[in-house]
């Protein structure tokens, strides 16, 4: 008997095939392209309209970044979709109505979560993260970001974790596993070589078969690997050609076939040209969608070029993550998250995460010592980066208040002419046109000699905070940016040695969302805190690190080079426009560009080390209050049996309770095709050790850590040979080290020869 087509409903995983056969080809078409983007900021006639129909129908959660069709006679309800690297971004109002607000969590931005090298506080944020998109009615955060950081001026650097693939891989597995314990789903992204926000939408990226493996795409099969993640995101620009929304090879045969990803795959908003070859590449949904595109796709149905059963496949995919939904299983959320829990969680991850990059003695400081606070953003902490990334939060804790509330003496003048100034020049700023727009930076004050004079004679400490903050849509620059303006290096000098003369001690804290020049400046600072952007509580979180009551563990998930020309991509970044391009009247695409990765597998501590390239601060560097010491490390498991167990027992010789983090390495035998002197393998974090307390920790390793991607063979290869075990207080720094041998060559894995 032929089933009722009327009666049939999404009721489960079970019955997609029945709703796909159900549907029109128009409701097909409507469900794989979005509602279109409604968004605060832009210029009229920037977006390609949407479909009118959709034009009356109200936000659910109003600036979130999208959501899907619904077809209530199927019983396929709409899908929320939020940015979410650092807290739901959401508007903060709603109908002009400042009487309920509607903040979300300003959490700390990705890559202060990565130097906490601890998977299960960044478990612990994405839990709190998926609880508030729970309560605001969101389905799926667009987040983690996890490109990355190939190069320092990286507009989006904030949002990625490292440019080590492995700690990239893990912490965003961990973030997933957070949020989607919530029953909220996630979008990792940008999938892939997406490290640079020049001309982002028309560039061609040209990378090597082997950094594509071995970097580019590794972190993002660790993450499907250890997260499971209910999307991917692909990116917006080309690899070797191809736009990467457009490429089955990479979003069929390498994420679905090779490392068995079962979710949906989005575009980036607006990303990719063709619609059909988009799903003919299976990305499933095309975001945040527009007229046009499903114009587009029904003309393909007729030509062709989509055929009915590629577009089922894409409509069943979505169905998938909509049955998964929290919509779907009808949560009643309540828009009432708890602000106050998740703040708490931010306090202590921020504080747990700062990296000790300098210390002669200068900190912690007791309460109530007496503090001269010297710098902008000590009085206007940059609490994360701007764009997609943005969060519209309550409050941001300033650390002038927190240095307050924990019973130390501020010079109340210097307090008072900061917060004169500050108003005056912030009054002065230009209005930003655009979400996609950083703020330019407010100058530091011109420093009076006397007045610090006076007082570096009674204050105990100076504090001297340094911003930066960047954001979509640019790439960051090198003067007055990655190096210091010539405003801060005067009030820097004139204030180290005012206090030094007075044999006070001089503090830096770092309040920045990239890698900075610090070689040129760091004599003037007895001690210099990294608190990178440490969201919505950082004055607390860094105050609770001065004081000493909580004692930073946190260790460095890129590298700080000596000078810019040191980076190994310095002489390519961004990339170059190529002749005679067009941005087709729209200066968000950017005209057609490229940039070749030619450092190929030697990003960052990878090319530091194997070029012998000094640096300022490696690498997984970083200081504590306390010290740490290693017994020699054990392979506890049999020769040449998979996995390679490592233990190594870590003692704290200090006199402070800390954490410390264990970084394995290991050492390659040299092969013709060279391979980095050392590679991060495995890492963990020790709970928090008394002095002389002890812990062991286990380590694991499989075959795949030792193997290089061989791209004659399109193969991942273990090479015969002795291998070193290293236990690395950093990326330049063995502390102890053992040897693991391999009798013959392996062939782990046999891949297709990709994009």
């Amino acid at each position: 008997m032929a089933q009722d087509k009327n009666n049939i409903r999404l009721t489960d995983k079970q019955s997609i095939p029945r709703v796909v056969a159900a549907m029109t080809a128009a409701e097909k078409v409507s469900l794989v392209t979005g509602m279109g983007l409604k968004i605060e900021g832009l210029p009229p006639g920037l977006l390609p309209p949407g479909d009118p129909k959709d034009d009356d129908i109200p936000e659910k959660v109003p600036g979130a970044a999208g959501r899907t069709h619904a077809i209530p006679r199927l019983g396929i309800p709409t899908i929320i979709l939020s940015d979410g690297p650092a807290g739901i971004r959401i508007n903060p109002y709603r109908n002009s109505d400042s009487t309920k607000p509607y903040f979300a969590t300003g959490f700390p931005v990705a890559t202060l979560l990565a130097s906490s090298w601890d998977t299960a506080l960044v478990t612990q944020i994405g839990k709190a993260m998926g609880k508030e998109a729970l309560e605001y009615g969101i389905d799926v955060i667009l987040g983690p970001g996890m490109n990355l950081q190939r190069n320092p001026l990286g507009g989006r650097n904030f949002e990625y974790y490292s440019e080590d693939p492995l700690l990239t891989g893990h912490m965003a597995a961990a973030m997933v596993r957070g949020v989607q314990s919530t029953g909220v789903g996630t979008s990792i992204k940008h999938f892939a070589a997406n490290n640079q926000e020049f001309n982002r939408m028309q560039l061609n990226t040209i990378v090597s078969q082997r950094a594509l493996r071995e970097l580019y795409l590794r972190g993002f099969q660790l993450a499907v690997k250890h997260g499971q993640p209910w999307t991917v995101m692909s990116s917006y620009n080309k690899i070797n050609g191809v736009y990467t929304s457009e490429n089955p090879v990479l979003l069929k045969r390498i994420l679905r076939d090779e490392w068995k990803f079962k979710g949906t795959v989005i575009t980036d908003w607006f990303g990719g040209t063709n619609p059909a070859q988009q799903l003919n590449a299976w990305n499933n949904l095309l975001m945040p969608g527009f007229y046009a595109q499903s114009q587009a796709l029904l003309g393909a149905l007729q030509d062709g070029s989509l055929s009915a059963q590629t577009l089922d496949a894409n409509v069943a995919a979505i169905l998938q993550l909509v049955v998964q939904s929290p919509v779907f299983k009808k949560y009643k959320y309540s828009d009432k998250p708890d602000l106050s829990a998740s703040a708490a969680i931010v306090r202590r991850a921020a504080a747990e995460s700062m990296v000790l990059l300098k210390n002669d003695s200068a900190l912690p400081i007791t309460a109530p010592g007496k503090i001269a606070l010297f710098g902008v953003t000590s009085y206007k902490l940059i609490a994360g980066g701007t764009g997609s990334g943005d969060v519209n939060k309550a409050y941001v804790t300033d650390l002038d208040k927190a240095m307050l509330q924990g019973g130390y003496v501020l010079d109340a003048g210097l307090q008072t002419e900061y917060g004169r100034y500050i108003t005056e020049k912030t009054a002065q700023l230009p209005k930003s046109p655009s979400l996609f727009s950083t703020p330019p930076p407010i100058p530091e004050q011109q420093p009076d000699s006397e007045a610090i004079s006076r007082l570096a004679k009674y204050m105990d400490v100076a504090i001297i905070t340094i911003g930066r903050n960047a954001g979509e849509g640019s790439d960051r620059n090198i003067e007055n940016d990655f190096l210091l303006r010539e405003d801060e290096r005067t009030m820097l000098k004139v204030i180290s040695e005012a206090f030094h003369a007075n044999n006070k001690k001089v503090v830096v804290v770092l309040n920045i969302g990239g890698v900075i020049e610090t070689a040129s400046w760091r004599q003037y600072a007895d001690a210099i805190l990294l608190a990178w952007q440490p969201g919505q509580e950082g004055g607390s979180s860094i105050a609770d690190v001065i004081s000493g009551n909580i004692n930073p563990s946190g260790r460095l998930a890129a590298s700080f080079p000596m000078q810019y020309t040191d980076v190994p991509s310095s002489a390519g970044f961004p990339g170059k426009e190529l002749p005679g391009g067009s941005n087709n009247g729209n200066p968000m695409m950017g005209k057609p560009s490229e940039v070749q990765y030619t450092e190929d597998i030697y990003v960052g501590y990878r090319g530091y080390t194997t070029n012998n390239i000094a640096t300022a601060f490696p690498f997984g560097y970083g200081l504590s209050y306390t010290n740490f010491t290693y017994s020699r490390p054990r392979v506890t498991s049999a020769p040449g049996v998979a996995p390679i167990r490592v233990a190594v027992t870590v003692t704290n010789s200090g006199n402070r309770p800390g954490r410390e983090v264990v970084q394995l390495y290991v050492s390659a035998p040299a092969i013709k095709q060279g391979r980095p002197v050392r590679e991060l393998k495995a890492f963990a974090k020790t709970g928090i050790l008394p002095p002389g307390g002890k812990e062991t920790v286990q380590l694991t390793l499989g075959m795949s850590d030792l193997a290089w991607f061989d791209e004659a063979r399109m193969a991942w290869v273990v090479t015969p040979g002795t291998y070193k075990l290293e236990i690395g207080a950093n990326a330049e720094m063995v502390i102890t080290s053992t040897e693991y041998k391999i009798g013959k060559e392996m062939m782990l894995e046999k891949n297709l020869a990709a994009l």
